[in-house]
């Protein structure tokens, strides 16, 4: 007898009704994503990164792609909080779907300044703080990268946020595990990861760099296992909700990430390739549900680690 298994999940006491979102900086949300995208196979969307003030980014070219993957070097490009809240949100809270706004900064105080602005409004989720980005400053890449300083720059922002919090982690440090210890020590309610790698390509004509900037974040298949074992590793030592990122393509890849202990993914790099891609993930994750007799997502979230204690007791 078939059954139609329950692929919603419940994060910061809202309730998604699947378990995808995008990564951020990867899905503007206007008129062209309600045409290219369906918003109903998104449980939340995350928007692009917004600074204090204005920002440029980095010089071009900004994007490449390279073998599994794509290079970027957009360099945290956007108009400003002030901008956002004026002139892009009242359209967007319109759309009906959870809103994640992703925040970044070279100091703490931006930080902070962002959360009090954002605090007297209305209309979001949660706030993810972009502490991660390798295109931005070397400072942001210390909060990143140092347990202390992503502590209070977690610290702080909690303090004055009355939306929930998510940490973006980076892979670019000695030891995910201490930094995600950190951040949920701090007042954190989730972690997302994993941020891009740093990596870098050649432009053999032209003998240099493809980037605007010689190294720039690598996204796609290429850092999907590694993201994978990020993800196992973080499950382990914390107790909030995990969003599990990196080379997502295939409703497999999705699986994969449930099973490490990931509560919802986010989909970066497949928005540039095909952007039926969510609808695909939905579906194949509910035949996969279906076909191994789970009623509901929330049956394999973290399974592989249930699975693996299980073998090592002998199956007792």
């Amino acid at each position: 007898m078939s059954f139609e298994p329950d692929h919603s999940i419940e994060i910061f006491g809202v309730k998604w009704k699947t378990p995808l979102t995008t990564a951020s900086g990867t899905f503007e949300l206007g008129d062209m994503a309600r045409k290219l995208f369906d918003l109903n196979d998104f449980g939340a969307i995350t928007l692009k990164s917004l600074t204090l003030n204005p920002r440029e980014g980095n010089p071009p070219p900004r994007i490449a792609e390279v073998d599994c993957g794509l290079l970027n070097s957009i360099g945290l490009a956007n108009p400003g909080i002030n901008y956002f809240l004026e002139q892009i949100l009242p359209k967007i809270k319109s759309f009906g779907i959870p809103l994640i706004l992703s925040i970044a900064g070279d100091s703490i105080e931006e930080y902070v300044s962002l959360a009090q602005k954002l605090s007297k409004i209305e209309g979001l989720m949660a706030l993810e703080v972009n502490m991660s980005c390798p295109n931005a400053s070397k400072r942001m890449l210390e909060f990143g990268s140092n347990p202390k300083d992503s502590y209070f720059l977690v610290k702080e922002i909690c303090r004055v946020s009355h939306y929930p919090i998510i940490a973006k982690l980076t892979p670019n440090c000695l030891s995910i595990q201490d930094i995600a210890l950190a951040v949920e020590e701090a007042g954190a309610n989730a972690v997302s990861l994993i941020n891009t790698l740093i990596g870098m390509d050649v432009d053999l004509l032209l003998k240099k760099p493809i980037t605007g900037l010689p190294t720039a974040g690598l996204s796609g298949p290429a850092i999907r296992t590694i993201a994978l074992r990020m993800v196992w590793e973080v499950y382990k030592v914390v107790k909030i909700p995990i969003i599990g990122m990196g080379g997502i393509i295939r409703a497999e890849d999705a699986i994969k990430f449930f099973l490490v202990g990931a509560s919802a993914v986010a989909l970066g790099t497949v928005n540039f390739i095909d952007f039926s891609a969510s609808k695909k993930i939905i579906n194949g994750l509910d035949s996969y549900l279906r076909e191994n007799s789970f009623a509901s997502l929330k049956e394999i979230i973290g399974l592989a680690h249930k699975s693996l204690e299980f073998m090592r007791c002998g199956g007792d």
